[in-house]
């Protein structure tokens, strides 16, 4: 399949008229300027998520850059937070800079959301980042098989909007400790009673597959708030097909011999089957699931990103796109 948002970029006629300029991963490389790296091998590994091979040259060769953009776009919004202020007479404390970071499952959003925050973490003025995942806003298991909808968990319908939208709200309009529900991979299940306070934070990362629907537009011209409304970045890690399935399918045969072995996990019904079942198993989520969410939700989501990064078989970045001013 012919990927025409990238060949679009590398076509001189057609991008001129792009919203967006593309770079290669070494011309990005080149934006870092004297961004110190602030994590050591150990570290980066620690955030790296399971078959994502991301290593401290990566972390120099893209990821400093990323940290660079994302600190000036940050002291430019308080820039201009204080001349509005001014210019509206109003008084108060600035809000939270969110930066969404959305894509596949498979394609690494945990590692990038993880190191962005600990590297903004450790930029100039050391500001306070926190970060949130969609999981937690997913309708529980329960709620989902009473819709008849369990097997479109991840798609659009499968979470909380409602909740994620009041959150977002509180979150802009700088109120102090905010819950946000949690998630637990294990049971594989929003975890009652669980949450995660977010208290003001300068940053906040919100990260998911589908944080940048866009959703239908009113009839009316009334004001119908998505949550991508409330960003101020965001990012899309993008990643042909084949090579998502290939991670798509490695992570579950890991885990089917790690996470899956563990009596409590949802999944441990695959512990005991046989590599081929497995493998089997796996290509069938990755086909009738995931692969559709993909095509139909999430891919279509990526124009409106700020920032698109492509990485190829190796997890390595190869291409950045970034959206014009």
């Amino acid at each position: 399949m012919t990927d025409t948002f990238w060949t679009a970029l590398r076509t001189p006629r057609d991008s001129k008229v792009s919203p967006f300029r593309r770079f290669s991963s070494r011309q990005w490389a080149k934006f870092r300027a004297d961004t110190p790296l602030t994590l050591d091998e150990s570290e980066i590994e620690d955030l790296r998520s399971l078959g994502d091979n991301i290593d401290i040259e990566e972390v120099r060769r893209i990821y400093l850059s990323i940290t660079r953009l994302l600190t000036a776009h940050v002291e430019a919004t308080e820039t201009l937070f204080d001349q509005r202020a001014h210019f509206l007479t109003l008084s108060g404390q600035k809000t939270p800079f969110i930066i969404g970071i959305a894509g596949s499952v498979a394609v690494g959003k945990s590692t990038t959301a993880r190191l962005l925050r600990a590297l903004l973490a450790r930029s100039p003025g050391k500001p306070k980042v926190d970060l949130v995942t969609t999981d937690g806003f997913l309708h529980p298991n329960a709620e989902l098989d009473a819709r008849g909808i369990m097997k479109r968990k991840g798609f659009p319908e499968s979470y909380d909007v409602g909740a994620i939208l009041r959150f977002m709200s509180a979150i802009k309009a700088g109120k102090r400790r905010v819950k946000a529900p949690l998630y637990s991979h294990l049971s594989y299940d929003v975890l009652p009673d669980k949450t995660q306070t977010v208290d003001q934070p300068d940053i906040l990362i919100f990260e998911g597959i589908n944080v940048l629907q866009a959703g239908k537009l009113p009839k009316d011209g009334q004001a119908v708030p998505v949550v991508s409304d409330y960003f101020d970045f965001s990012i899309y890690i993008d990643a042909n097909e084949e090579d998502l399935r290939a991670w798509y399918v490695s992570r579950f045969l890991r885990l089917r011999e790690t996470a899956f072995a563990n009596p409590d996990s949802f999944f441990h019904r695959y512990a005991s089957v046989s590599e081929a079942e497995a493998l089997k198993t796996a290509e069938r989520l990755w086909r009738t699931i995931n692969l559709v969410n993909l095509r139909n939700t999430i891919l279509p989501t990526r124009p409106r990103a700020d920032l698109v990064m492509r990485k190829q078989h190796d997890h390595r970045i190869a291409e950045v796109a970034l959206r014009k001013l």
